[in-house]
C-alpha cells in the first residue's frame, strides 16, 4: 500500500458546534451541508474547495469527491447521531495491520462525524466488471477473503450470536412480508417459519467461526491496480465462515451463473483449507453455505423493504427477485425446510416472480 499522506486529527470549530454521539440531536441537512465543506476545507487547507456526490450507501453515510491540488480525496460524512464513524475507524485500523487494502486515512474527526480518505477511484469491482477479466478478478476476491478470514478476532467485535441473527431474520415477516405484501402469517405459517429461522440460526452457530465482513459482494470492492480495497467493513462480527463466500457468489446486486457459484465455493474451500482455516469437509460446507445464504437472502428482503418504507431509498426492492431466485435454487435441496418453500408459493411468488 502506498504510504498516506501524514494523518491529520481535526476536532476544530466543527466538533465544537456538536454534543458527543451519544447524545447528540440530529442536524438539519442544509446545516450539516454547510458543516461537511468547513470541514473539508479545513481538513484539506484549501479554503475554495468543493464537493461532489461520489456515492451514498444503505445507511446514514454518504461519500463526496473532493478535488484538491494534491489529487482527488474522499469525504466520508457519517452524521454521528445517525452513524458512527468509529467503529468503521477502528476496524479499518485492524484491516491495515493485517494487510488488507483499505482506504489511506488522511484526517479524521470522529465526533463531528468527517473522514478524509485515499480517492480509491471512481469504479467498484461491480462496476470494473464489464471490462476485467471475471476469473482473475474472483480469484484475486477469494485471495482477499481468505485473508480477511485469517485476521484473529479481537475480543470486543460483536458476536454474530443467536439474538443478532434473529433480529435479522424478523425483518423478512415484518418488514416484507407484513408491511410489503400486507401479509399476515396464519398460526401454522408462522410456526413453520420460526422452525426453519431455528433450523437456519443452528446451523450458522454450529459452523466454524471466524472474521465476518457481512456484506463481501463486488460493490464493496474497489480495485487498485492488481488488488482489490476493501471498503463497508463497520458491521463485521465474529460469525460462521461461509457467510462472506456465500455473499460473493450470491451477490445482493449481480447474479453469478450457477456453475460459476458452484466452482467459486469450491475454489474457496480449497484455498482456505489450504491457508489453514477451520472449514469442514467440502459437502458439509456446501451446507453451511446454503444455510448462511438463506438466513442472507430473508434478511436482505426484509431489509430492502424497510429501506423503503422507513427510510425512503426505493431502489433497493427492484432487486427482490433475485433474492426470491436464490431461495429457489437452493430449499428444494432440504426438505427439512419445506415449511419457507411453502410459504413463498402462497404468498410471494405472485408478487415477486423470481
Amino acid at each position: 500500500m502506498a504510504a498516506p499522506d501524514t494523518l491529520r486529527a481535526f476536532p476544530g470549530p466543527i466538533a465544537r458546534m456538536l454534543p458527543p454521539p451519544a447524545v447528540v440531536a440530529h442536524v438539519p441537512d442544509a446545516l450539516r451541508v454547510a458543516q461537511r465543506l468547513a470541514w473539508a476545507r479545513e481538513a484539506t487547507c484549501e479554503p475554495a474547495l468543493t464537493l461532489e456526490r461520489a456515492s451514498v450507501d444503505a445507511g446514514f453515510r454518504s461519500y463526496w469527491r473532493a478535488p484538491t491540488t494534491q489529487g482527488s480525496r474522499i469525504v466520508m460524512d457519517s452524521p454521528p447521531d445517525l452513524e458512527d464513524a468509529r467503529p468503521w475507524l477502528r476496524l479499518r485500523t485492524l484491516l491495515d495491520a493485517h494487510g488488507i487494502r483499505v482506504p489511506a486515512l488522511l484526517a479524521e474527526d470522529a465526533q463531528a462525524g468527517f473522514l478524509l480518505l485515499e480517492d480509491l477511484g471512481p469504479s467498484t469491482a461491480l462496476q470494473a466488471l464489464a471490462h476485467v477479466d471475471r476469473d482473475t478478478l474472483l480469484e484475486t476476491a477469494l485471495r482477499t477473503l481468505v485473508r480477511l478470514q485469517a485476521i484473529p478476532v479481537p475480543d470486543d467485535l460483536p458476536r454474530y450470536d443467536a439474538a443478532m441473527l434473529q433480529r435479522e431474520l424478523d425483518l423478512f415477516e415484518a418488514w416484507f412480508l407484513g408491511r410489503h405484501l400486507g401479509v399476515t402469517l396464519s398460526e401454522i405459517e408462522r410456526v413453520g417459519l420460526h422452525d426453519v429461522q431455528a433450523r437456519l440460526i443452528d446451523n450458522l452457530l454450529a459452523q466454524p467461526q471466524g472474521f465476518v465482513h457481512r456484506d463481501y459482494m463486488l460493490r464493496n470492492l474497489m480495485p487498485v491496480g492488481d488488488d482489490l480495497a476493501v471498503i463497508d467493513f463497520q458491521g463485521a462480527v465474529h460469525g460462521p465462515l461461509a457467510y462472506d463466500p456465500v455473499s460473493l457468489f450470491r451477490d445482493a446486486f449481480h447474479s453469478w451463473p450457477d456453475a460459476v457459484v458452484e466452482t467459486g465455493l469450491d475454489r474457496h474451500h480449497a484455498l482456505a483449507r489450504a491457508a489453514g482455516l477451520p472449514l469442514p469437509a467440502l459437502v458439509d460446507f456446501r451446507r453451511d453455505a446454503d444455510f448462511a445464504g438463506m438466513q442472507r437472502h430473508l434478511k436482505i428482503l426484509g431489509l430492502f423493504a424497510r429501506l423503503h418504507y422507513r427510510d425512503g431509498k426505493p431502489k433497493y426492492l427492484a432487486d427482490a427477485p433475485r433474492f426470491v431466485g436464490y431461495l429457489d435454487r437452493v430449499l428444494p435441496r432440504y426438505p427439512e425446510l419445506a415449511p419457507l418453500s411453502a410459504l413463498l408459493d402462497r404468498h410471494v411468488r405472485a408478487h415477486v416472480p423470481a
